[in-house]
């Protein structure tokens, strides 16, 4: 049995929603059907942030998890890059 890999996104995070959580966009262009124009759009998903570690405005790295609430499926794995200096 092989096992499944966990899939990794890298994100932007777009607010704090509460105390564990957060909200992350993730910005990609398609092309339109009919006139060819490259569209911008978003997902947006709800992460779990165990230690509360992320703020506004930092990229950071997700993995896909069991259901944790309603909204929230992703779990974050990391800090990628910090807006604000500690």
């Amino acid at each position: 049995m092989q096992d499944k890999k966990i899939k990794t996104i890298t994100a932007e995070v777009v607010s704090k929603t509460g105390d564990k959580s957060i909200k992350v966009a993730i910005n990609y262009k398609i092309k339109h059907p009919r006139y060819g124009k490259y569209v911008r759009r978003k997902t947006t998903l709800g992460v779990h942030d165990e230690h509360n570690k992320a703020n506004v405005g930092d990229l950071v790295e997700i993995s896909e998890c069991r259901p944790i609430s309603k909204s929230k499926n992703w779990r974050l794995v990391g800090v990628v890059s910090s807006l604000t200096q500690d």
